[in-house]
């Protein structure tokens, strides 16, 4: 498949924010007090990764099938660390990371949302579509930790 330049503009800046992603989740990852929620970073970190791969085989002109994943977030059960009336250092430090992280997610998703309209290849369409279910599914599990945790 061959992308208009508008098209590989924005996939190159779909891919940014993915790699900013990954960045972004790794640092978290080491900073978490929390081992639930290092490991909660570390399995968005990788699906993040994925992401940015993945846009780099559009890139090349490969539009790779997708899976359209839409059960993690709805699947996944955090385990409390914290109870919800405690206030200490570790507990304000990893809420704070899970709510930056939550908004980051919003962020990716409409950018999904938005640039899904630039492409009339019904593949590149759906796999756009379903990556943006994946950031979204990434929220809901940030969520629930919060939940979970007395954070929300």
């Amino acid at each position: 498949m061959v992308l208009k330049q508008k098209e590989m503009e924005a996939i190159t800046d779909l891919q940014t924010q993915e790699k900013s992603c990954v960045e972004k989740y790794r640092r978290y990852k080491e900073q978490a007090k929390d081992p639930e929620l290092k490991a909660l970073f570390g399995k968005i970190e990788q699906e993040e990764q994925k992401h940015y791969d993945t846009l780099g085989r559009v890139l090349n002109g490969d539009v790779p099938s997708c899976d359209c994943n839409d059960s993690s977030g709805r699947d996944y059960e955090p385990k409390a660390t914290y109870d919800a009336l405690s206030q200490n250092e570790d507990k304000k430090s990893d809420d704070f990371l899970v709510t930056d992280c939550i908004g980051t997610e919003k962020m990716v998703s409409s950018e999904y949302n938005t640039n899904v309209f630039k492409f009339a290849n019904t593949a590149l369409r759906k796999l756009l579509a379903d990556i943006q279910i994946e950031e979204q599914n990434h929220a809901e599990m940030l969520y629930k930790y919060k939940t979970a945790n007395g954070m929300a």
